[in-house]
């Protein structure tokens, strides 16, 4: 029996172990902090196969330019002096073309669409309950110069397989009747899903430490003992710990630990807000990305939470209020009858996403280590590829045909 030591507790992590436990590992899992945090716990609950575009992607960087002259705009990048950061902006950069685009929608199409097959074999089971709701995905906007572009977004979905439909703004009220929209259409993806992430995160390490594997919180990794191109131990603030194999799904701080086994990870953390607004007299069925915001609406738990903006901040978890701002403020554009109050700091959430250059993750095994996996990288599909991404670890460990392709997706492919 093979044991595996997994660094970071968040959806990669946790569902890594999950699969592996289906390969007879022995699991444990190291945590930073408490399973009370994490990237996940705010997440919008969206899984979406219909995400296949990367974020880099044409003209991003001259919108993300404009974006950044605006306090509570969806993209901002906060000014650092940092190597790593002019790194990733320069791959960004490279990385912003039609012909990489192209490249990575079939790539990020067949993981989505795996982890939303994995998604509803977990939800058929009696031990699982995190709110599985296949009502597909809204993209909303106000914008006539936008039909063109979505529709042009649609294409693309319909040519890779994934259904969309361009709807105007009569037929896209139709969809949500208890509701008012004010809009010019939208692309509606019926294929997408939402759950509720505290659920399943709750679901997950309840199931995990019933089937065996160990949790390690509030376990900050300090260093790594290497020998012969393996990693030996893994050393903590709280002891030293030895495995088979190793897995490092630690999010946006992944590239730190990286560094410590002398491996450069090009990842930066982008932050994201969100809050709960419960109590609303509404009775919204479909969540919604409001494209023009870069804002979400999720109904769950009896309110809707609503999300939004990406910060290039690296580590740094502060709360900005202007940002919160700004996804509050685009609320009323897009549902004017919504009566949602400013939320007060302490029940505003925020998370890192770990968002690599190209809007690829990076899963597999890394070079110069026999027995050294990756899963981080997502981005803001952290959630909606957890399953797939968990899959493929089990997969890479076990050393089974790998269930994607996963060339795409190399740790080592700046290097």
């Amino acid at each position: 029996m093979k044991s595996v030591g997994i660094v970071g507790g968040g959806v990669s992590g946790l569902f890594s172990a999950y699969y592996l436990l289906q390969e007879g590992c022995e699991v444990t899992i190291i945590e930073r902090g408490n399973f009370a945090d994490g990237c996940s716990f705010g997440n919008a609950g969206m899984i979406v196969p219909s995400h296949i575009i990367p974020l880099a992607q044409p003209g991003m960087i001259a919108k993300g330019m404009r974006w950044m002259l605006d306090a509570q705009s969806p993209f901002y990048v906060k000014p650092r002096i940092s190597s790593a950061l002019v790194k990733w902006g320069y791959l960004f950069w490279k990385k912003s073309t039609e012909k990489h685009v192209h490249y990575a929608i079939p790539h990020l199409r067949d993981l989505s669409l795996l982890s939303k097959e994995l998604y509803q074999e977990l939800a058929s089971q009696d031990d699982f309950a995190f709110g599985w709701e296949e009502k597909g995905l809204l993209m909303l906007f106000k914008n006539p110069g936008t039909r063109h572009e979505m529709e042009e977004e649609a294409a693309v979905a319909n040519r890779s397989g994934i259904e969309a439909r361009l709807l105007s703004g009569k037929e896209t009220q139709a969809l949500e009747p208890h509701v008012q929209l004010t809009v010019e259409g939208s692309v509606f993806y019926p294929g997408d899903a939402h759950i509720y992430p505290n659920q399943l995160i709750a679901g997950l390490v309840s199931y995990l430490k019933k089937s065996g594997v160990r949790f390690l919180e509030d376990n900050v990794v300090e260093d790594f003992e290497i020998q012969n191109e393996k990693v030996k131990s893994v050393k903590t603030d709280s002891g030293s710990y030895s495995f088979d194999e190793f897995v490092i799904a630690a999010g946006a701080w992944s590239p730190i630990l990286t560094q410590k086994l002398g491996i450069s990870l090009s990842l930066q953390g982008g932050k994201g807000y969100s809050f709960l607004a419960e109590g609303l007299e509404t009775k919204m069925q479909i969540p919604a990305i409001m494209l023009e915001a870069r804002t979400t609406a999720t109904p769950m738990g009896g309110g809707v939470r609503f999300a939004g903006t990406l910060e290039i901040a690296g580590t740094d978890e502060t709360i900005n209020m202007n940002r919160v701002r700004g996804i509050h403020h685009s609320i009323r554009q897009y549902y004017p009858d919504l009566e949602v109050d400013f939320p007060e700091e302490e029940k505003v959430w925020s998370g890192l996403r770990p968002c690599s250059p190209d809007g690829l993750p990076y899963i597999g095994r890394v070079k110069n280590f026999n027995n050294l996996t990756l899963a981080t990288g997502h981005g803001m599909m952290g959630l909606s590829l957890g399953p797939a991404t968990g899959k493929l670890v089990a997969d890479t460990i076990a050393g089974n045909k790998a269930s994607v392709g996963v060339e795409a997706f190399a740790p080592g492919r700046f290097n």
